[in-house]
């Protein structure tokens, strides 16, 4: 629940104490408990329905178009798994960013100003946005950006790349497609009895002569 429906809750909670009349149950001594005719009902947000959500997202439809360009030359899809545009990375950034939270604000400033500067770096240099370009275009600017030591003026890039790529990974790897690519098996029924920790595990943390 956001801080508006708690702020809503708690006035419509205080306006129905005040308004309820206390009035006494037929055949009883004790007065009936107030009313609340506006208590707002307590309730969570729908995750499974795509763009719905606690608060608006903010990210602009050529924000997202640049934001799936870049995490794609991140994570492309290859034998291993599929492409982050293909799970929704891109949405997973858009929630991310939108929420009002003051780290989630701060990453906001740095995804979209640096969306911005991408755009610019390929307006500059071809007169292109950069999901416009050619891959081997978009690897040029990518490359003087995914780099610890940046040309000074490739520093802004280099900070917001920095940035988009952790988010790109957390998003990538915290879905259930990609597991497989960890060795991740996840929560997997067992039949039978439980068998026990494997005796290669024991060893390894040196529990073997423990009782």
């Amino acid at each position: 629940m956001n801080r508006r429906h708690a702020i809503k809750w708690l006035t419509g909670s205080a306006a129905g104490v005040a308004a309820a009349p206390i009035i006494a149950a037929p055949g009883a001594t004790e007065p009936a408990p107030p009313a609340y005719p506006t208590r707002f009902t307590f309730h969570d947000p729908d995750f499974s329905k795509p763009m719905t959500g606690p608060w608006e997202r903010l990210l602009t439809e050529p924000e997202l178009t640049t934001t799936k360009a870049l995490a794609d030359i991140i994570l492309p899809k290859d034998e291993h798994g599929p492409a982050a545009s293909e799970i929704g990375v891109h949405d997973f950034i858009n929630e991310w960013i939108s929420a009002p939270y003051p780290d989630q604000r701060e990453d906001c400033e740095v995804i979209r100003g640096g969306l911005a500067w991408v755009n610019t770096e390929s307006f500059r240099r071809h007169e292109k946005t950069f999901a416009e370009l050619t891959h081997h275009q978009q690897i040029a600017i990518v490359d003087d950006i995914a780099t610890v030591t940046p040309k000074p003026e490739h520093a802004i890039g280099a900070a917001f790349f920095k940035a988009f790529r952790h988010l790109c990974v957390g998003g990538y790897y915290t879905h259930s497609s990609t597991w497989k690519q960890l060795g991740y098996v996840g929560n997997v029924s067992l039949a039978g009895p439980y068998p026990g920790v494997p005796q290669e595990i024991i060893e390894k943390l040196g529990l073997q002569d423990v009782a």
